[in-house]
């Protein structure tokens, strides 16, 4: 097997289809605090067909917001793009809800949303155009303590909680 000496960067950007870059952009500023690029918004005014670079960190990673169109039509984010937050951010997420964000199975997401998976807790959710998101804090214990008792919170399991404890040893 051949040694590269590339080693890929960080993560970008993720293209997102949207029917309109501009309501898009709205709603995830209203809903997960997004915000235009301003460095880079020349691509969405300057010429059709440019995205609308948003983030939630000041640029660092970005969703670049592109209207359908005949050559691209929408075609929804199926696999998911997770992201992922600190535990005051995510307790502060989860105790929002619910606020008009739809679990991928088109209800309400709700808190009990939650999923535990062992090392990470996670909410799954989707946009108004279908496009799969997941929002993860790798802070278990602090979760564990300051949302799942405080609140009495069930979470989804994927798997028997035993299987950590297994792997584990």
């Amino acid at each position: 097997m051949k040694q590269n000496s590339f080693r890929m960067g960080r993560l970008d950007h993720v293209h997102i289809r949207v029917p309109n870059r501009d309501i898009a952009a709205q709603w995830y500023s209203d809903y997960l605090g997004f915000e235009v690029v301003k460095k880079y918004d020349f691509w969405a005014k300057g010429f059709s067909g440019g995205p609308l670079q948003i983030s939630a960190d000041g640029g660092n990673t970005m969703l670049a917001l592109f209207e359908a169109s005949e050559g691209h039509p929408l075609a929804p984010q199926l696999t998911g793009v997770a992201f992922s937050v600190d535990s005051d951010t995510f307790i502060s997420f989860s105790r929002s809800l619910p606020n008009g964000i739809e679990s991928p199975a088109g209800q309400q997401l709700k808190a009990n949303d939650i999923v535990d998976f062992d090392l990470c807790w996670v909410y799954n959710f989707v946009d108004p155009w279908g496009n799969h998101f997941e929002l993860n804090c790798y802070e278990y214990k602090q979760i564990k303590q300051d949302l799942i008792a405080a609140d009495n919170l069930t979470p989804v399991r994927y798997w028997p909680s035993e299987l950590i404890d297994e792997y584990q040893k």
